[in-house]
């Protein structure tokens, strides 16, 4: 295609440079806070189009429409949701008339400001409509290429790139915005984000805006290790200061110059600038980059699963992996019933067990009779990746509730399975392209299991040889080539095993196995299984579908790591086995939560100490499901509620915080725990004395007047709630007047503040200012990306929050709580 074909060509020929801001451009041309500035499309085209013109001098090779807030929702914010085609459509002209044969046209897309589930009520079908729509209307006017641009869920950018994709014939730029700590706000690592990028069919993948180009440099570095698809950069010009009332960048057109060509060296093939960058800028860096070429890296190879925030890799070179088998209701009747139910309290359970005894991956079965399945596929991801985070393997015969499960899961999932029927092929395949999946194929078909490893080699070619029609990469496909018991086929133990060696030698692809299977109806299974599972990984097995509570199975895995040399210099070996006293003891059996509630401890104050663990250990999980049954049954005990919020609830909470501020956890776990700990003070709230259960304090928040962002102070505003506060949440771009009289009416305690635009930080000023004129009692917090502590003082604001979690600390400091 014509575009592609001239994208390729000029990557060919030099490092393609994108454009810089557009905001900070517009914003020089008169745009006012506040103001939509997509509308600026159709009421003010010239200043567009002047900012197109500035950046084509200045040596850029692409430019990018003024669309990045130009989907449904973001323009509905301005009542311009059903201008989404028009809006877009002008943005692309204007840019086009423009760049002439000067220039590539990249239509611009930003996130649209909703939260996915389960911590907001965003879908993947809400993000994908919205999405879609934006993308054709580009087209439809003329766009080279589509920018996706400043994702911070990964949920979000999967549905926006699948989007695109089915969409248009466009080539796709994917780029997500990192923190300092190296991720995303929902906690995605460079690492995870190519590999799911990449999956999902980006033509280049990459970051924007961010700290700047170091910051920007290391995630480069680390996608580049992963992926040989061209990478795409543009930091801002370093975050920006308000000085003497004017907002300035810290990075000169110089020193991103110089950036320019370090990024470059770590595989950049696409340079520009975001937020702060200027035409000099991008003149500089075009510069700099004059007449050098981009490094074309190898092709990347690995076998790779992930999660929301972890990437697993299957390699021989790498420590051996499994996938924890006990989520599968088969013969497990109360399990069965959990599911039926649509509690998932045990499923949730075996989840979090299974990963506590060492499990990297998690199989997922709803496969119950009668029932829901995709409903219930996508009810179980969801909480399942609320409550750990490890890649999920979603195991049904039908492909309706795969699908369910695939459009909930915010990461590369394992597909289990397909088979060598036509019928099973064209059923599943499509939908591991489609989202990005790898696929685990049994080497059946309609005549049955083969008797013979070469007949079993034969159906594994003809499903690698239709995976890869369908544009799976044979790195995303696992062979099972399936274990019968040796009870009733023992002459087929062997012959499964040779299947194994055959399809490692030719076909490269890698192995799975059901390892257990092999036991069925004999004494003494973990014998045979850990005895089984070692011959496997002799004959070339990757990936044991084992329990993970079996400890002479994580055995072998461990002694076979150290003997195959994956372990280095036997270091996890050894740690896992220094006490070898220890290690021999009975190993961990999965959490069964009909047992734990009919438990009766000894004594009652044993009793006491079980059940406020369980409360705390459910905020810690995130458990919303089971805290309020665990506190009724504290309650049942004789505990009192004050003794429950201060010995148990607070406690759970604090754990979250410590783990997020370890970076142990990240944003996601620290929204579900808060909401766990809501969800617990609701039961206890009406039993509680008028003074015990009366909210925290009461807190005035709003985004400053002239800025409409605010997606950070809504997260503040849920955390706030969960913490016992009384939130009046005025919205964004929000008048200093309208704030002052509000806490005034309200009498609030608090006023909490949220501005992401450097020109709207002096509202925060003004507001602080009339505070005390008025002589308000209400204190004062600010927050926000562009602001400081030091302007925090320097406006004499009372806190300054970096984060939510820090806004949620300051706020109970400043009530005294």
């Amino acid at each position: 295609m014509e575009s592609n074909s001239k994208l390729e060509k000029w990557v060919k020929e030099r490092v393609l440079v994108l454009d810089g801001a557009m905001g900070t451009m517009l914003q020089a041309r008169g745009l006012k806070p506040g103001e939509c500035p997509e509308l600026l499309n159709l009421t003010k085209p010239e200043a567009d189009q002047a900012v197109h013109q500035a950046y084509v001098e200045a040596g850029a090779s692409i430019i990018q429409t003024n669309t990045f807030g130009g989907n449904r929702y973001k323009l509905g914010e301005y009542g311009l949701a059903g201008q989404v085609k028009e809006i877009n459509q002008a943005a692309v002209r204007l840019a086009r008339e423009v760049a002439g044969d000067r220039a590539l046209v990249a239509v611009s897309i930003g996130p649209t400001g909703l939260l996915s589930e389960p911590y907001g009520k965003a879908t993947f079908d809400h993000f994908y409509a919205a999405f879609a729509e934006q993308a054709r209307a580009a087209e439809e006017a003329g766009a080279d290429l589509i920018s996706l641009e400043t994702m911070s869920d990964l949920q979000e950018i999967r549905a926006a790139l699948i989007a695109v994709k089915e969409n248009t014939s466009r080539p796709v730029l994917a780029q997500m915005t990192f923190e300092p700590n190296g991720r995303t706000m929902m906690g995605t690592d460079p690492t995870t984000a190519a590999v799911v990028l990449e999956a999902l069919g980006a033509d280049a993948v990459g970051a924007n805006c961010s700290g700047g180009p170091a910051e920007l440099l290391s995630v480069l570095q680390e996608m580049a290790q992963v992926t040989s698809l061209p990478l795409v950069v543009q930091p801002n010009a370093g975050l920006p200061r308000l000085v003497d009332g004017r907002t300035v960048f810290e990075q000169t057109p110089e020193t991103m110059a110089a950036y320019a060509v370090k990024l470059l060296e770590a595989g950049a093939w696409i340079i520009g600038g975001c937020c702060g960058t200027t035409p000099e800028h991008i003149q500089a860096i075009s510069q700099a980059l004059q007449g050098k070429k981009v490094v074309v890296r190898p092709r990347q190879r690995y076998s790779t699963l992930t999660s929301r925030s972890q990437t697993v890799i299957i390699a021989a070179n790498h420590l051996p992996v499994f996938v924890g088998e006990r989520i599968n209701p088969t013969a497990r009747k109360k399990l069965a019933q959990d599911i039926r139910e649509s509690r998932m309290q045990m499923v949730l359970d075996e989840a979090r067990g299974q990963v506590e005894a060492g499990a990297p991956i998690l199989d997922v079965n709803m496969g119950v009779p009668g029932i829901d399945e995709p409903a219930a596929m996508k009810q179980a991801v969801i909480q399942i990746q609320g409550a750990v985070n490890v890649p999920l393997s979603l195991d049904s015969a039908n492909p309706v509730a795969i699908e369910a499960g695939l459009k909930a899961y915010a990461g590369k999932a394992l597909i289990n399975s397909v088979n060598g029927e036509e019928k099973s092929l064209r059923a599943i395949l499509p939908l591991a392209r489609r989202y990005g999946a790898a696929v685990l194929g049994l080497t059946l078909d309609e005549r049955g299991i083969p008797a013979t490893a070469e007949e079993r080699l034969a159906i594994a070619s003809r499903i690698v040889q239709a995976a890869e029609e369908y544009g799976i990469a044979r790195e995303d496909v696992y062979i099972d080539c399936l274990v019968q018991t040796a009870s009733a086929q023992q002459a087929q133990v062997m012959e499964t095993l040779k299947g194994v060696q055959l399809v490692k030698e030719k076909l490269g692809v890698k192995t799975v196995l059901g390892v257990s299977n092999v036991s069925h109806g004999l004494p003494a299974r973990e014998i045979l299984n850990s005895t089984f599972l070692a011959m496997a990984l002799g004959f070339g097995l990757d990936l044991p579908i084992i329990n993970p509570f079996d400890q002479r199975m994580r055995e072998v895995l461990a002694a076979a790591a150290v003997l195959t040399n994956r372990d280095q210099y036997c270091g996890r070996y050894i740690e896992q086995f220094k006490d070898y006293a220890v290690a021999t003891k009975p190993a961990p059996t999965a959490v069964k939560t009909e047992a734990i509630a009919a438990a009766k401890p000894a004594t009652s104050e044993a009793a006491d100490i079980s059940i406020k663990s369980r409360i705390q250990q459910a905020i810690i999980d995130g458990d919303r499901h089971s805290i309020q049954e665990l506190i009724q049954q504290a309650l049942a005990l004789g505990l009192k509620p004050l003794t429950l919020v201060n010995e148990a609830m607070i406690p759970g909470i604090e754990e979250v915080g410590r783990r997020y501020e370890d970076q142990t956890f990240f944003l996601p776990q620290l929204i579900l725990g808060a909401e766990t700990m809501k969800a617990g003070f609701e039961v206890l709230r009406p039993l509680l004395s008028s003074n015990e259960g009366r909210s925290v304090g009461k807190i005035v928040l709003a985004t400053v007047q002239g800025d409409i962002h605010d997606i950070g102070k809504n997260i503040v505003a849920v955390m706030l709630e969960n913490y016992g506060f009384q939130v009046i949440d005025l919205g964004k771009d929000v008048p200093t007047i309208e704030i002052i009289e509000r806490a005034e009416k309200e009498q609030a305690e608090l006023i909490g503040l949220s501005a992401l635009m450097t020109t709207t930080m002096p509202r925060m000023a003004e507001v602080v200012s009339e505070v005390r004129k008025r002589g308000l009692a209400a204190r004062v917090i600010i927050g926000g990306a562009v602001v400081t502590e030091d302007y925090a003082r320097k406006i004499g604001a009372d806190a300054y929050a970096a984060d939510a979690r820090a806004g949620v600390l300051r706020a109970l400091e400043l009530v005294g709580a």
